[in-house]
This record gives C-alpha cells, structure tokens and sequence, in this order.
C-alpha cells in the first residue's frame, strides 16, 4: 500500500522521514496516510504536475521576490508541465518575472525551458536562449564536457 505525506499528499519512500514536497516531518509513530485509491493516486499525480499546484500563489510569489532586484538569471527547467494550461501557471509566472527584470542578463538553458518562453511568447524578452541545460550547467560549475575536451585533445 502507498504511503502518502499527510500535509500535501505527495506520495513517501516507505522510509520517509519527511516529506521532499512540503518539507512536512513525517514521525515514525505517526505513519503518513494511507490509501489505496486509485483516484486519489490520480489526483496527486495531477498536483504535481505544476509546481504551484500545492502551493498557489505563494510558490509564484515567492518566486518573484526572489528574482526582484536580480541582474544575472539562469534558468533551467520549467516549473510545470506548461504545455497543457491547466499546469503552466508557475512556468508562466517565471517568464513573467524574468520579463519584467530590468537590466538584468536573462539566460534560459536546456530544451524544456527554451520550448517555454518561446510558446508562451517571452523569447523576445530574455537575453540569450540555449537548448544547453544540463551541460551549460556542469560546464558553469567547471566539469570538463566530453565533447569540449576532445577538442581540446586534437
């Protein structure tokens, strides 16, 4: 049987501790909830799907709090499944304050996220776009890429 966080009904190891969704403590005495229903399976599943699904607005606004101000914003990942409207609120909220940043050095890497700004219209609105996520990232903390070291080879 399943084992799901009381608080925000994010689906547990069986040996949680806490809750990696809403940072809930899960107490060994206490096991988190239980079920065995499909439907309610379902209806998580769909929560997670956005990322301000569980939180609302305050997962958007502290988003936007956080990049107040910002002048360098590298961004990879999108917040959401933002192809399907239902789920692209938190996506859509991340576009909107890179947008509104100003003078800031806006860099969206990887596939997802550049899909993103560009179908929800943004791409005009942020410095440099990549389709580099991951290895944009590793090459920032100063990881030797494979294909830039066999260069570096010949």
């Amino acid at each position: 049987m399943a084992k799901f966080c009381g608080q925000c009904g994010a689906q547990l190891n069986d040996n949680a501790t806490f809750c990696t969704q809403c940072g809930a403590t899960i107490a060994p005495q206490q096991p988190a909830q239980q079920t065995a229903s499909p439907m309610a399976n379902l209806q998580q599943a769909a929560k997670n799907i956005d990322m301000n699904a569980i939180k609302d607005a305050v997962s958007v606004e502290n988003i936007k709090n956080a990049l107040a101000g910002a002048k360098t914003v590298i961004w990879n990942g999108p917040m959401g499944v933002f192809e399907m409207e239902p789920f692209a609120k938190g996506t859509i909220a991340v576009c909107e304050a890179l947008a509104n940043l100003d003078d800031a050095n806006t860099i969206i890497g990887g596939g997802d996220s550049a899909a993103a700004v560009m179908q929800l219209g943004y791409a005009d609105k942020v410095s440099h776009i990549s389709t580099g996520g991951g290895a944009s990232l590793e090459y920032m903390e100063g990881k030797t890429l494979p294909g830039i070291a066999i260069i570096s080879e010949k």
